[in-house]
């Protein structure tokens, strides 16, 4: 989806001006009872910004949260008012690429989120992200059964403590090569099969524009499986304003359609000043 005459007219009215900051948070379309869609803001593109400091100023923008924090983190963003929307359950570095595809880590990362997860709960953190590995050479189907079989062995206790896992979907042909959860029907297909309400999808926008396009018609038909967002500019991973090819305002304004109550995360990689370009998406995504 290009970023047409509509999508500028939208971004021709976002305030970018350092002055902005003093207007306060805004609020959506129907004022302060319209209930705007949520939005958050992943750290990790943005950690020049010490944490406590970054998450005032998120605050003061109007956001409700920051995403993807390890469990030390979430007290420092809760001191300013804001949730942690996503957090982690371990800070292993091959955390992206060793996932639930392979049996042989399903008690390692089974004994993380048992860690984790009555953790997130107490904290009032909603979702913890989990990841279906690369492929290594294994066959798809097999791996889908692996994620499935150790999602059940989890999913109960995460009902019980009312935390979310989110399977995070990454693409394959750019960032993460043999990232073997890369579609959405993949996706669709572990976590429809284990069908409990608190094992989701992540659905990373920037990731599936790459891989597969058709981003509000794929929201639209699986709205039920969808937990979270992460939005970024294509190409690129930058600003999600007028430079780049999809129009976020439409894509916000779908997900709000579907009746989504979670989190719309920011993860992009900033090429103007960080909070100039925060306080844009914001405006952006304001439905």
């Amino acid at each position: 989806m290009l970023a047409a005459s509509a999508g500028a007219l939208v971004l021709g009215s976002v305030p970018t001006s350092g002055a902005a900051a003093a207007e306060g948070p805004r609020v959506g379309p129907g004022g302060a009872s319209g209930a705007p869609l949520k939005q958050s803001v992943s750290y990790w593109p943005f950690e020049s910004i010490p944490l406590p400091q970054f998450a005032r100023e998120l605050k003061a923008i109007g956001f409700s949260a920051v995403d993807l924090l390890q469990p030390e983190q979430w007290p420092v963003v809760a001191d300013a008012g804001l949730v942690c929307s996503m957090g982690y359950p371990t800070a292993r570095r091959d955390f992206l690429t060793t996932g639930f595809n392979d049996p042989a880590n399903h008690a390692m990362l089974l004994g993380e989120l048992e860690a984790t997860l009555p953790r997130a709960a107490a904290a009032g953190v909603p979702n913890v992200i989990a990841m279906f590995g690369n492929r290594k050479g294994r066959d798809d189907a097999a791996g889908r059964d692996a994620c499935i079989a150790g999602l059940n062995r989890i999913k109960a206790l995460a009902e019980e403590l009312g935390v979310t896992i989110c399977m995070e979907l990454l693409n394959s042909r750019v960032d993460h090569a043999d990232y073997m959860g890369d579609r959405s029907g993949y996706g669709v297909s572990v976590v429809s099969a284990v069908n409990s309400p608190r094992v989701k999808l992540l659905y990373d926008i920037y990731h599936m524009q790459i891989m597969e396009g058709d981003i509000i018609r794929t929201i639209q038909t699986n709205a039920a499986w969808l937990g979270h967002f992460h939005t970024g500019g294509v190409p690129g991973r930058h600003e999600i304003d007028e430079t780049q090819e999809l129009n976020y305002h439409a894509i916000c304004e779908a997900i709000k359609g579907t009746g989504f109550q979670g989190y719309v995360a920011h993860e992009f990689e900033p090429t103007r000043p960080p909070i100039e370009s925060l306080r844009q998406a914001y405006d952006i995504c304001l439905v």
